[in-house]
């Protein structure tokens, strides 16, 4: 391990050599070839991206805006979720009737890794991979909420959802440039393979993931 991190630290030493040392990275203009913008909000590309997330296992429901809080509660009683975690945030109206919300204000992990579950927002869905990100912004709350649960509800609205990966990150500079907020991207369920290949799920994050689509 101690041998290939020389190798690569040389190797971006050697690429970097002509360098001068005054340089910074926006003073030189890249070409950006690739492209940076895709399919414009509509129901296809809502369809496309339900299509994608679902691929990862993800159960995925399109749901009409107004019906959303009853959404919420339909799927948190179809798994008999009777404690959820939430963000300090999460608007009043998602949270689901005879279900115990447990407001993020300083939860340790045990509260977190205890409950049945954490509902959430998001900051952007992606439609080419089917990603859900994250940014601690509004209705997200802080990063290890997600991560501890076994299951996360998470809603996406419709006018989140960008075509392309380029377009998602053009969007999220603001939260990483100006609030130096972390970036969270979900594909899927947590799942890894062990040394024989065999699939894992809810090693690095919660085994079960539902997104509700609000149109």
């Amino acid at each position: 391990m101690a041998d290939a991190r020389a190798e690569m630290l040389r190797r971006i030493q050697s690429a970097l050599r002509d360098v001068p040392a005054a340089e910074r990275p926006g003073e030189v203009p890249l070409a950006r070839e690739y492209r940076r913008a895709g399919a414009p909000a509509g129901p296809e590309l809502i369809a496309h991206f339900a299509e994608r997330v679902a691929e990862y296992k993800a159960t995925v429901q399109r749901v009409p805006a107004a019906e959303l809080p009853a959404a919420i509660a339909a799927a948190c009683a179809r798994r008999g979720v009777r404690r959820l975690v939430a963000p300090p945030d999460l608007p009043a109206e998602w949270a689901p009737a005879g279900v115990e919300l447990l407001r993020d204000d300083g939860l340790t992990n045990a509260h977190l890794d205890e409950s049945d579950g954490v509902l959430t927002g998001c900051a952007l869905g992606v439609a080419q991979t089917g990603t859900i990100i994250l940014d601690a912004g509004p209705a997200q709350g802080r990063r290890a909420l997600t991560l501890l649960p076994d299951y996360h509800l998470c809603v996406v609205r419709a006018d989140q959802v960008v075509d392309l990966v380029p377009e998602a990150i053009a969007r999220l500079a603001p939260a990483v440039r100006d609030a130096r907020r972390p970036i969270t991207l979900i594909s899927g369920p947590s799942a890894t393979s062990d040394i024989e290949l065999n699939r894992v799920e809810g090693v690095h994050g919660p085994r079960t993931l539902e997104v509700l689509i609000a149109e």
